[in-house]
């Protein structure tokens, strides 16, 4: 299909029109750009001649300032409009690949998570509160959005692996170029202004509201799960002695169910069907995750219960951040979903954490139970949500 082709197919569908399109260029070149330096940033570090702990402190680097960057952006967006924020966080993670090309000094390499931390946290919050400020549904909005972005994240490292010989700096130019074709885009999306301060707000955190509370419950999950699937479900598999081939399959299984969950709820916009869909998908989510490691021994199984994980969690990372932004003022939008990352980046970081503690005490599979079990926590009925402007 020609790209004009491929645009004017895009046109057609309503979510993709005019400032939509855009947008959705934009999310699936940022997203390409960070799926290939996901994986050739690491290995570089490791070809200049880093080692494992290095790399993994690296790693979270980028986590920590992601963390740290999502607590302001709440406050920022009163500052910049969110089309700033988006193409910033694109010229950061042209940045953040394009240093590591130029030098293998061990602060450069720091200094590059931490620009993609900021970078990851900005162009997720900005891509995201652009979306949610027009008059259709906030769910349809943003499983558009996540759909283009997860493709892209799982293409890059495709592209990564095809790139990458002995030297990973060919793959980190490809992903500087992409990034900044994304910025061209970005900086085209419809100039939408800074949100407002409200001289009177509901009493208490913002984060305490019904709705902006079951949306970071929501968050916190999914970013557990994906925490999880990148670092100690294949960890389990290996241990029950499935081939390479089988893992690296079985973590697809799970990133492609993932985005079917994202798609299935896109047309949910009543708020008791979006409700009762949070509350079973939080459960599921953690429930067939905690499965998962008992299960490695059969290839079968495991992947029957990644698929039920991951089309749960992809359906809590759409519906999280929409019923939240849904819940507030319009002026609170941007706050609301700065809110729900954080929650988000919290789980990414503290999961991993959690469960390699457990690990020091228990087997891998028993560890992963017990996480999963945690994350399967009902979410709490507090309340409806308060009609908003």
């Amino acid at each position: 299909m020609t790209r004009f082709s491929l645009a004017l197919a895009l046109r057609r569908l309503p979510q993709f029109e005019s400032d939509g399109l855009r947008v959705a260029v934009t999310s699936a070149l940022y997203s390409l750009a960070l799926g290939i330096a996901s994986v050739a940033i690491p290995l570089q570090a490791i070809a200049v001649g880093y080692g494992a702990v290095e790399v993994g402190l690296l790693v979270a680097t980028s986590a920590v300032s992601q963390m740290i960057t999502r607590v302001f952006l709440g406050s920022m967006m009163r500052l910049l409009p969110d089309w700033v924020i988006v193409a910033a966080a694109c010229a950061l993670l042209a940045s953040s690949c394009l240093a590591v090309v130029i030098t293998s000094a061990a602060v450069v390499f720091v200094a590059s998570q931490l620009m993609q931390g900021i970078s990851r946290a900005c162009f997720w919050t900005g891509s995201q509160t652009h979306v949610v400020r027009g008059e259709g549904s906030s769910v349809r909005a943003l499983a558009s959005i996540n759909l283009v972005g997860n493709i892209g994240l799982l293409a890059g490292p495709v592209v990564a692996g095809l790139l990458i010989g002995d030297d990973g700096r060919l793959a980190l130019v490809v992903a500087t170029a992409a990034a900044l074709v994304a910025l061209a885009s970005a900086r085209h999306l419809n100039r939408l202004p800074p949100f407002k301060r409200l001289a009177t707000r509901p009493p208490g955190h913002l984060w305490q509201r019904p709705g902006v509370r079951e949306g970071c419950h929501a968050g916190v999950t999914a970013g557990a799960w994906r925490a999880l699937l990148g670092s100690y479900v294949p960890l389990a598999l290996v241990e029950a002695d499935q081939s390479a081939l089988v893992i690296g399959s079985l973590v697809t299984v799970a990133n492609g169910a993932a985005l079917l969950g994202a798609w299935l709820v896109r047309g949910l916009e009543d708020e008791v069907r979006i409700r009762s869909t949070l509350r079973l998908c939080t459960p599921l989510t953690g429930l067939a995750l905690a499965t998962t490691g008992p299960l490695a021994f059969s290839a079968t199984l495991a992947g029957l219960a990644l698929t039920a994980s991951g089309v749960a969690a992809g359906a809590l990372q759409t519906l999280g951040p929409a019923f939240a932004a849904d819940a507030v003022h319009r002026e609170e939008r941007g706050e609301a979903i700065a809110v729900t990352g954080t929650f988000r980046a919290a789980s990414l970081f503290v999961a991993p954490l959690a469960t390699a503690a457990m690990v020091a005490v228990l087997p891998v599979a028993a560890a992963m139970a017990l996480t999963g079990a945690l994350m399967a926590v009902p979410i709490r009925r507090h309340g409806r949500r308060e009609p908003v402007a």
